[in-house]
């Protein structure tokens, strides 16, 4: 039986309280003081000695209240504690301030084939100098590899000990975590989630958008290497998730590396990992590249035209045969990893040129997505501009503001030679400077990346935005072949459309 005793705090009475107990004869499995209240477990009180101790112990002076109990609070806790260790998928273990196992996860003790419960890091993971340090960093240890039953995990250790300004601050234990690579990995993948997922994330509605997306939902399930070409700015690291997310390893991680962002030994330890001590520096006990990180998953190389002659056939022998070794390192590793890889340069031009292996090449293209540039998607445009705009007031948390009429021909008439990214950079300056509620045409950085007709041919100034009015309507009429569809895709009024369809011939003028 278990009881809650409730008294006023004074000097010696716990002692009073447990003497009562002992005389009785009691064991006592556990006795918890939290003042002003103490908790006994007591496994021999039955029912009529309760009765009479309860009237001994209100005798002692202070003593307010004697309940029963089901479980006492720090059994509990330890109850919570197990049930929130059992339901990580990852393996656990406490240790105490000397570096013992206290307690272990189920997934911890499937994974060593026991109960570790005693033993030293040195003992369960066969690494003495483990233990040492353990103890010699206070209990904390920055990511390393380690060996259990065969396997390469990667550990990491968190000391726990009371909070700053209560007790003495010393340590009571840590708490130790293993991770497979791939686990590693998955939490990096979640730091870049997208909010939008597979293809959601692609907007626009245009006729060079749908054929893409349609291409790249059939490509996207096929386990190949991938290519995805287009200009800068283009979203292909979008195109790239948006094929992980569909496909059969959606569940692994999707990591990305920019092959331009980083000299060569930089890149080459990102990508293949290097082994203990490979070079000066290194971190000890090595570490994991993104192919390992990633088993079963995505990796995606970004810039892969700016990627060295060395590492080009580094990657060719992974592709080859699905193994590597480590900077450093002797042991081939093995992994499960898909290759997207996107450029904006021409590749078979470069692989003509001598600037890229040829034998790569075809090995990164056996897919391949080409992703239109947003001049070739002006339909887009507008519907872009105002979710960027939506985003960057959300971001800047400012009221919503919308774009003024007024911008939509300069939106329209400009190339963007920085494609998507540049039109989002625009729009995001553009609500950073705007007073109002709307976004001018003055408030637009866009000046001398538009399409601008040469002098010699411009009649006047009425002429000029005749011709492009015409464009614009010829343009988007294919897609939108009615005045009322048109109107609504310009968010004009039908009779305006069906005024200036008549008077630029355009067909459907009468709709």
């Amino acid at each position: 039986m278990r009881i809650h005793v409730t008294f006023i705090d004074r000097v010696g009475i716990t002692q009073e309280v447990l003497a009562l107990l002992g005389g009785r004869n009691l064991n006592l499995d556990a006795v918890e003081m939290v003042p002003p209240n103490v908790y006994i477990d007591a496994p021999t009180l039955s029912a009529e000695v309760l009765e009479e101790l309860r009237g001994a112990l209100f005798k002692v002076r202070g003593v307010q209240a004697v309940e029963v109990v089901d479980i006492l609070p720090g059994q509990r806790r330890s109850l919570q504690l197990y049930a929130l260790l059992a339901a990580m998928p990852d393996p656990l273990l406490a240790v105490d301030g000397s570096g013992r196992v206290l307690l272990a996860n189920p997934a911890l003790i499937e994974l060593a084939g026991r109960d570790p419960d005693g033993e030293t890091l040195g003992e369960l993971f066969a690494a003495p100098e483990l233990h040492e340090e353990l103890l010699a960093q206070g209990l904390r240890l920055s990511m390393r590899e380690v060996t259990l039953d065969g396997r390469t995990l990667l550990l990491d250790a968190m000391p726990i000990g009371e909070a700053a300004g209560q007790g003495s601050g010393q340590l009571a234990g840590a708490l130790l975590t293993l991770y497979a690579p791939n686990r590693l990995g998955e939490r990096l993948a979640a730091l870049h989630h997208e909010q939008a997922e597979g293809f959601d994330a692609l907007l626009g509605d245009s006729p060079a958008l749908r054929t893409l997306k349609a291409r790249a939902q059939r490509v996207a399930v096929l386990d190949a290497p991938l290519l995805i070409q287009g200009e800068t700015g283009t979203g292909k690291e979008l195109v790239a998730r948006a094929c992980h997310a569909v496909s059969a390893r959606r569940n692994a991680p999707f990591l990305a590396l920019n092959c331009a962002a980083l000299p060569e030994n930089l890149a080459e330890s990102e990508l293949f990992g290097y082994a203990p001590g490979a070079f000066t520096g290194a971190q000890r006990g090595g570490k994991p590249g993104l192919l390992e990180l990633a088993h079963q998953g995505t990796v995606f190389l970004d810039e892969i035209g700016e990627m060295s002659p060395y590492l080009q056939a580094k990657l060719l022998r992974f592709l080859s045969d699905g193994s590597f070794r480590r900077i450093g390192g002797e042991r081939e590793i093995r992994v499960d990893v898909r290759i997207l890889s996107a450029t904006h340069r021409n590749l078979e031009q470069m692989v003509g040129e001598g600037r890229f292996r040829e034998d790569l090449f075809y090995r990164l293209n056996v897919l391949n997505l080409a992703v239109p540039p947003l001049r070739e998607r002006s339909e887009d445009i507008l519907a872009l501009a105002r979710h960027f705009l939506e985003q960057a007031c959300a971001q800047i948390r400012r009221p919503p503001c919308r774009l003024a009429p007024d911008t939509y021909p300069a939106l329209l008439a400009n190339r963007w030679p920085g494609n998507v990214r540049q039109l989002q950079n625009v729009i995001f300056r553009a609500a950073a400077i705007s007073e109002g509620s709307l976004v001018e045409i003055g408030d637009l950085d866009i000046a001398g990346t538009a399409v601008a007709p040469q002098a010699d041919e411009i009649g006047s100034l009425g002429a000029a935005v005749e011709n492009f009015e015409r464009g614009i309507l010829e343009k988007l009429y294919a897609s939108y072949p009615s005045s009322r569809l048109l109107a609504a895709r310009l968010q004009t009024s039908h009779t305006a459309i069906a005024k200036r369809l008549r008077k630029y011939g355009i067909p459907g003028g009468e709709r």
